[in-house]
């Protein structure tokens, strides 16, 4: 289009201006079906004459609208450029636009950017924002972890947000889509309709799901819910990921309860790392389940409480590990009769502190295996490997081994010249300073300041017991397991607890002392009096399990232990129990709990909207949004007009705006009834209810004078 200037009146300056519509854009497009589209330029422009010829449309009159006209023509041509058809709708917001852009306050994008800016396409239609605020919403959450889209109903507030979710989900970028609502009425006052909880909450929700059938294929929907992918549940279920408060999590000084827990405390992260806790929440009472694995290990939890796991399938494919909630995998720990979930293992062995300890950890593994302790005597050693008593010698200063024939050792105190005194054996003096003196086969443990020392000290913990009582077992076609006897039930719990807290994984059985063939002892049969514990281990590649060079070789030679894996065994009912949950700072969010296994509650990979947020607590709103986990996304709605709460409670979506406006990565958008996109009628009526407001002190519903009571 073109324009000229013409003759003026001092009142007012003149101008024309022509544009051509390009052939291949049909009139009924740029003036729309019986003119309306002009009719609306018309009513905008009513100092502007437009005049239609054949393609060519022309404008004359005042100066200043003519050169509005002119832009709007240029902004819709490029609009239908992109084949995207012109509304009513889109020429009123476009003039909105133009004429905020020439009185100087206007936006820096152009009507054509915001109107053509797709973020779905699906089930033949196109989500796009439709306003200026709505394409700075959409930005926003493109650029921030943290989005809040705050205004009236209508403003798309939700419904763009859902589309945001779904294209993060199809271009992968995220893993699961969650949904939730703070479902007021879901308390109480539903709790006489009939049906159980889903039920009652489920119209609630419904808007939701509405969106959810709009963007994807509806019988693809309930396919991703069941699979996780997709999960759409009440404000209150994101809450209860937790365990009972007696359930033993793992620290850098050993195992505490998790009830016991504060921020800032450290726990151990799944790369055997101190981790800060980030967040306690106590959940109340609730039914709590017992998760079990195939090696015996197990833990407690409730029902929502997340878990890291993956399919035979997934790892074959070389797809995540994916995040499923305890209660999503009863029923279904199966796959053709093998188990289907496997958890994963510490990617490292747990960093403890170093302690001063008086024994060498070595050494203290050999006679835990094959040492006598009574202290009823010197103590000795027994073993048919002359490499372990060398070992022993160099191990233990002040001391040396003497055969006294056959396998056994006497561990004698090298005495000084000039000694005149009888000085205390050092074996048997550091015993007794690990209380460890006078123990028998049966009684045998490994001492705390060796069970929580650094990696070195109980991986030599483990050889010398494994290089006194234990070895390799090979099996044709399979990688060498590795097997341990005692007949201590403590020193069982024990070497299991190095062998896990290394990465490894400890199966264990018991064969009764009752009923077996005595064995021989210097030609002499010598029964059974104690239940022999049988330990089989795998360690993880890296892990050297023995010193001793015969069993090594033949250990090497077998092809090493294979890769340590653990699977769920079984979930099953344990009652209810007062649970709290913990937010770590761990990039994946897992920590160590009973047994070693690794779980957590946080939301990693996911895409996370809170709708109608303005009815959350001020503890609900700081609750959800300290789930957050790494590569996920938080986007919260609400409008703080509506707000549903209790009267006294204090809405959380208003609370949040003092707290973290301005905060690095995160970012508040707010829409008005400018950016509507329902009826009209709604923009105006969402006006009239501002101007009420303000005509009458009160202030989004609530009299400012109550309200300046509850403050």
């Amino acid at each position: 289009m073109t324009q000229t200037p013409t003759a003026h009146t001092p009142a007012q300056e003149q101008a024309s201006a022509r544009f051509t519509v390009p052939a291949q854009h049909p009139m009924v497009m740029v003036l729309g079906s019986g003119d309306a589209l002009l009719r609306v330029i018309e009513k905008a422009f009513p100092a502007a004459d437009i005049h239609v010829r054949g393609n060519e449309i022309s404008a004359v009159g005042d100066a200043r609208q003519v050169a509005l006209v002119q832009r709007l023509f240029d902004e819709m041509m490029l609009v239908l450029r992109t084949g995207q058809p012109m509304t009513e709708d889109a020429v009123e917001r476009s003039i909105a636009m133009l004429r905020a852009s020439e009185n100087g306050d206007g936006p820096e994008e152009t009507p054509a950017e915001v109107l053509t800016q797709n973020i779905l396409s699906s089930r033949g239609r196109t989500i796009r924002p439709k306003t200026l605020n709505q394409k700075r919403y959409v930005d926003a959450i493109d650029k921030n972890t943290i989005v809040f889209g705050i205004g009236p109903a209508g403003t798309g507030k939700t419904y763009l947000a859902m589309a945001k979710a779904v294209q993060a989900l199809q271009a992968k970028q995220v893993s699961r889509i969650i949904l939730t609502r703070p479902a007021v009425e879901a308390g109480e006052r539903l709790g006489f309709l009939p049906g159980t909880l889903y039920e009652k909450i489920d119209p609630y929700l419904r808007p939701l799901y509405d969106a959810l059938h709009d963007m994807l294929d509806p019988e693809s929907i309930p396919k991703l819910m069941a699979a996780g992918t997709i999960e759409v549940a009440p404000l209150a279920y994101m809450r209860g990921r937790s365990q009972p408060i007696f359930t033993n999590v793992l620290t850098p000084d050993g195992w505490r309860p998790i009830g016991d827990l504060q921020v800032g405390d450290l726990v151990i992260g799944s790369n055997g790392e101190p981790t800060p806790v980030l967040g306690v929440y106590p959940q109340g009472e609730r039914d709590i389940y017992r998760v079990s694995a195939q090696d015996g290990s197990w833990t407690l939890c409730c029902g929502e409480h997340l878990w890291t796991v993956r399919t035979a399938s997934d790892r074959r494919r070389d797809k995540p590990w994916r995040v499923l909630e305890t209660q999503e995998m009863i029923g279904n720990l199966r796959a053709a009769h093998a188990r289907r979930y496997e958890l994963p293992m510490l990617t490292a062995p747990v960093c403890f502190p170093e302690r001063e300890v008086p024994m060498d950890p070595y050494a203290l593994g050999l006679l835990l295996g094959d040492g006598c302790l009574t202290g009823s005597t010197t103590p000795s050693f027994a073993t048919e490997d002359p490499e372990l008593a060398e070992a022993l010698e160099s191990a233990l200063p002040g001391v040396a081994p003497r055969h006294r024939g056959g396998p056994d050792y006497v561990i004698n105190r090298i005495k000084s010249p000039g000694d005149v005194v009888t000085l205390e054996n050092p074996v048997t003096r550091a015993l007794r300073q690990l209380d460890l003196l006078r123990t028998r086969s049966h009684t045998k443990l490994v001492p705390d300041d060796y069970l929580y020392n650094y990696t070195d000290v109980r991986l030599a913990v483990l050889q010398g017991l494994l290089d006194s009582d234990g070895g390799p077992v090979t099996q044709k076609d399979r990688t060498c397991r590795i097997q341990y006897s005692t007949t201590s039930i403590m020193l069982r719990d024990d070497v299991i607890a190095l062998v896990q807290s290394l990465g490894g994984v400890a199966y264990t059985r018991r064969r009764a002392a009752e009923g077996r063939k005595p064995g021989l002892a210097k030609g002499r049969e010598v029964g059974h009096r104690h239940d022999a514990h049988i330990i089989d281990i795998r360690l993880p590649e890296g892990i050297e399990p023995f010193r001793l060079a015969r069993k090594r070789d033949e250990y090497h030679a077998a092809g090493g232990g294979g890769r340590p894996m653990r699977f769920i065994d079984s979930i099953e009912p344990a009652g209810r129990e007062e649970t709290v949950c913990i937010q770590v700072a761990a990039e994946d969010s897992l920590y160590v709990t009973q047994d070693y296994l690794l779980t957590h509650n946080t939301l990693n990979d996911a895409f996370i909207i809170l709708d109608e947020a303005q009815n959350t607590s001020p503890e609900q709103m700081k609750m959800f949004l300290t789930r957050l986990g790494f590569e996920s996304k938080i986007v919260i709605t609400g409008d703080v007009t509506q707000v549903d709460l209790p009267s006294g409670t204090k809405s959380g979506l208003r609370q949040v705006q003092d707290i973290l406006e301005g905060l690095d990565d995160v970012h508040f958008s707010r829409l008005s009834s400018a950016d509507v996109v329902r009826h009209k009628l709604v923009g105006r009526i969402v006006d009239a209810y501002e101007q009420y407001d303000s005509e009458n002190g009160t202030e989004n519903g609530t009299h400012k004078g109550a309200r300046d009571k509850r403050k």
